[in-house]
């Protein structure tokens, strides 16, 4: 189920479990059944309504917290998330309620002296894209470095560089002034793009993480949040497939206006 994307394995055991996997028409609620590779394996309707509910954030984070669990005494990114810091920018018209911080994780880290993009959710298949072991989804970085940038060290953290014994993937790189490096990565080892920047003789004295796949940053300032749109995961391709399926139907018009408008926060409810 998780190879075909239907769910992460931990939300496949639950939905099983429950008895919301059907295999070749019929329930199957025993966990460890095997099936030959060319079954039909599809969920219920109430497993899929189950999989709509299910919530993704993203976080403009600010140097000094940290994506995951409390540690030293740092503060964790989740503690931004408040109907306060609730940008006017989201499109989804969802209201923040206790339940959407059932099992919501981090997607990928984000260092503690580092800011920008950060991605939370509680659905397993948008981490897989994310996260999973074979994605190459890219991730886009603005980079502000000291010393001066050569076009050998340009070359250099775009291919050729290994960390921990491995090679890294190629990266795209780019000098957009006298300091600042733009750096996209289809990869994500720990404290990556510092360790790359310190191989060549560079030291990073800011990073910001602005895209993750088609998930911009855009106007979101630092320190708030939005939900995420279904489709602002699914590939570009992939969309225009569905738009050409259902050109028939008539299809809901999503407001014009730019999906990260002024980044204001949202008034505080009044009783």
């Amino acid at each position: 189920m998780s190879q075909r994307g239907l769910c992460s394995r931990r939300e496949a055991d639950r939905l099983i479990e429950q008895g919301l996997v059907r295999v070749n028409g019929e329930i199957v609620n025993t966990l460890g059944v095997k099936f030959v590779e060319s079954v039909e394996i599809e969920l219920t309707q109430r497993a899929k309504s189950i999989q709509d509910e299910l919530v993704t954030i993203m976080i403009n984070k600010p140097i000094g917290y940290v994506s995951g669990q409390a540690e030293d005494d740092y503060v964790p990114a989740v503690r931004l998330i408040t109907e306060d810091t609730h940008s006017e920018t989201d499109q989804t018209r969802l209201r923040l309620k206790p339940k959407h911080f059932k099992g919501l994780a981090p997607a990928g880290r984000l260092d503690i002296d580092s800011q920008g993009v950060l991605v939370l959710t509680q659905d397993g298949r948008i981490a897989k894209q994310l996260i999973g072991e074979n994605t190459e989804l890219e991730k886009e970085y603005l980079v502000r470095v000291q010393g001066e940038i050569s076009d050998e060290q340009i070359e250099r953290l775009s291919f050729g560089l290994e960390l921990d014994g491995k090679p890294l993937k190629h990266a795209k790189v780019k000098q957009l002034n006298p300091d600042q490096l733009q750096i996209i990565l289809r990869e994500g080892k720990k404290r990556q793009i510092r360790r790359m920047c310190e191989a060549v003789g560079l030291h990073v004295s800011g990073l910001k993480r602005v895209r993750v796949g088609e998930l911009r940053l855009g106007k979101l300032e630092e320190g708030q949040w939005r939900f995420v749109l279904p489709e602002e995961f699914r590939h570009r391709s992939a969309r225009a497939t569905e738009a050409r399926d259902s050109s028939s139907r008539e299809k809901p018009r999503v407001k014009s206006k730019s999906l990260y408008g002024q980044g204001k926060r949202r008034a505080p409810k009044t009783s």
